[in-house]
This record gives structure tokens, C-alpha cells and sequence, in this order.
């Protein structure tokens, strides 16, 4: 058991066969994995790209061991996760910010392709045949929006980005090897 024992604590699930129920099983999941290979990954990336040292105390083992004793009613009430950490953010930090939407680290792929990217990521779109697998139409079309303002399809014109650019490195490789003729060796 993670984070030591239950005693004592009545509103801990268990299924028929004594294992953890479903809120137990989906905190798990997060610590052993979600957190590890996908939130902190992302953290000790985006700091050490900056030489920055960064801390997640509310990992800290003690707080998390806490987490895991504490009964339901302190982690979920009236639908909302982490009900004992807001009522305690509360006497610190204003409401809004507390209870404000999750953000999200989103890339800002608009700004990308817009700036930086513009005329590598325009070449790609726009150019070279797609095997049949993109209508060109579409894309000219999805880009000629984007440059236009409309910033709404962003995500989709950077997976045909994506796509022509693998296609480009990978099938144009294999493309080029299949063409040139293969010496025999004496």
C-alpha cells in the first residue's frame, strides 16, 4: 500500500475482493505513471531547457502518505476533486485564482506557425504530392484561414505539418534508395 496504512480510516474503499476501489486504483494510475512519464517528465524538461531547478513540494513524500489516509469526504465533496487543498488555498490565494479552469501547458502552436515557422511549415503544406492521402484542396484551403486570423484549426494543420515533414524525411528516403541501383560486389 502506498503511503502506509488504512487503519482508522472507514472511508476507504475496497471492492468484494479487498482491493483498492475506484478512486484508490485511478490515484494509483496517476502516481505511478501519469505523473512520472508525462507531468514531471514535462517539468524537469521545461526547467532544465532554462537551467532552472525546480521543486514539487506537494509531492513531498509526507504530504502524499497524508493524501492517501485521508478519508473521501477530504478529497472529493459535491463533484470536485482536492476539497481539503482549496478550502486550505482559500485562507491564501483569492477564490478566482483557486477556483479558476484548468490552463494547461499548450504549446502555442498558432504564434509557431504564424512567426517562426511560417514559411518552413507553408512549404510543407503546399508543396509535393500526398500519395493519396491528403486533399491538397483542404490544406491550401486550412491554410489560407489560418493565414487570414482564424487561428481555429491550428492543431490539425500542424498534424499535416507533421505528416509532410515525416513524409518528406522517411518516404522521399526510401524513395531515393528503391531508385538507385544496387552494386554487386565482386
Amino acid at each position: 500500500m502506498i503511503g502506509g496504512s488504512t487503519t482508522g480510516n472507514t472511508d476507504y474503499e475496497f471492492d468484494s475482493d479487498n482491493h483498492l476501489g475506484l478512486m484508490e486504483r485511478m490515484m494509483l494510475a496517476d502516481q505511478t505513471s501519469y505523473l512520472p512519464d508525462d507531468l514531471l517528465a514535462k517539468v524537469d524538461r521545461a526547467s532544465m531547457a532554462v537551467s532552472l531547478e525546480a521543486r514539487v513540494p506537494i509531492l513531498d513524500h509526507r504530504v502524499v502518505e497524508f493524501s492517501w489516509r485521508l478519508p473521501r469526504k477530504f478529497k472529493v465533496r459535491d463533484g470536485r476533486g482536492k476539497w481539503i487543498l482549496r478550502e486550505i488555498l482559500y485562507k491564501h490565494v483569492p477564490r478566482a485564482i483557486v477556483d479558476r479552469e484548468k490552463m494547461g501547458f499548450s504549446v502555442p502552436l498558432a504564434q509557431w506557425l504564424a512567426g517562426p515557422l511560417r514559411n518552413w511549415a507553408g512549404d510543407l503544406l503546399l508543396s509535393g504530392e500526398t500519395e493519396g492521402v491528403l486533399r491538397s484542396v483542404v490544406v491550401h484551403r486550412e491554410w489560407d484561414r489560418f493565414l487570414a486570423g482564424n487561428f481555429t484549426n491550428c492543431a490539425g494543420l500542424w498534424a499535416v505539418v507533421m505528416f509532410r515533414a515525416w513524409q518528406n524525411q522517411w518516404l522521399s528516403a526510401t524513395r531515393d534508395r528503391a531508385e538507385k541501383p544496387v552494386l554487386a560486389r565482386a
